[in-house]
């Protein structure tokens, strides 16, 4: 009797449970920071897929989306028998491949090498030089180069021509337009996309580089056996994304770079679309439409291959 009523004065009556928009209500500073990226995710992501559809139409404006006529894979069976396919589809891997092959490394490097100074001063002065650049706009950072590689008063080719050598047209040699895009594009990324390493670093804990070095651990020994595992999770990820984005050049510098001297070797699928779609006599929405289509799935294939090759290799994926 006396535990029946120890019970009956101990029990509490139950809360009921806050209702979800109640606990929205709480956290609501969160909500406001994540509505406008969810916004512009939907506005122009989401939203312009509607349109996707006329890559699968003969579309005419007078006639609207819904109104052309349905004709299936016609363009995309146009683009992969074209003449230029071929071409745009060499160059823009070539490029891909030398600007991750070249620019992947070295971001890497530089974290690495910052993550051992000692020197605050000089530390800060090398992150600040190596920051600077990627804060260029395009525009600006191709009329330099080509300010530096004029083959008649251009810095570059008044040092070559000082020493006895011949002068150099560099943006109109078709077999130096990739390593002149690619390393400027090291030039001025580099420095930026170390931060993401520097904060992995970061992260490691720093009771493993005392008992490395307590174990007599020399300084290239702790960056092999301590920091390059310890930020291979964020570089796989990086990788991964990287590879997803394997035909997607942007066409802003490269466009930029163009001439009729070196279109051989600078035509890529996004200068291309550009030029059907916007700057031909005869624009043909569809058509680039379905190239622009084309590339996105191969995007979306490449990720999944490369998600799905580290997993199975252990690693850090992205699901």
């Amino acid at each position: 009797m006396k535990a029946l009523q120890l019970r009956t004065l101990t029990k509490r009556p139950s809360v009921p449970s806050a209702s979800p928009f109640r606990k929205m209500l709480r956290v609501w500073q969160l909500y406001v920071l994540i509505a406008l990226p969810l916004l512009y995710i939907v506005v122009f992501k989401y939203i312009p897929m509607y349109g996707a559809q006329i890559a699968f139409k003969d579309f005419i404006v007078t006639k609207g989306i819904w109104g052309s006529d349905w004709v299936g894979l016609k363009h995309f069976d146009r683009f992969i028998h074209s003449y230029e396919f071929g071409k745009v589809m060499r160059n823009t891997l070539v490029l891909n491949f030398y600007n991750l092959l070249a620019g992947f490394p070295f971001p890497l490097m530089l974290a690495l090498s910052l993550n051992y100074v000692r020197i605050h001063w000089f530390k800060k002065t090398v992150q600040m030089v190596t920051y600077a650049p990627h804060f260029i706009s395009t525009v600006v950072m191709v009329g330099m180069m080509f300010e530096l590689l004029n083959p008649r008063n251009g810095l570059v080719n008044n040092i070559l021509q000082a020493f006895g050598l011949d002068a150099i047209n560099f943006m109109g040699n078709p077999d130096l337009f990739k390593s002149i895009y690619v390393w400027s594009g090291v030039w001025q990324s580099a420095g930026f996309n170390c931060i993401i390493f520097l904060a992995a670093l970061s992260s490691i804990d720093p009771s493993l580089h005392e008992a490395a070095v307590v174990d007599g651990a020399s300084q290239r020994q702790r960056v092999w056996h301590i920091d390059l595992p310890g930020i291979l999770p964020v570089a796989m990820i990086l990788l991964i994304l990287n590879m997803g984005s394997m035909l997607d050049v942007g066409y802003e510098k490269v466009l930029l770079m163009q001439n009729p001297l070196n279109t051989r070797t600078s035509e890529v699928i996004d200068t291309y679309v550009y030029k059907v779609g916007l700057v031909s006599q005869a624009m043909n929405y569809s058509y680039s439409a379905a190239i622009g289509l084309f590339k996105s799935v191969i995007g979306f294939i490449l990720i999944l291959t490369v998600n799905q090759i580290a997993r199975k290799a252990n690693q850090t994926s992205l699901w």
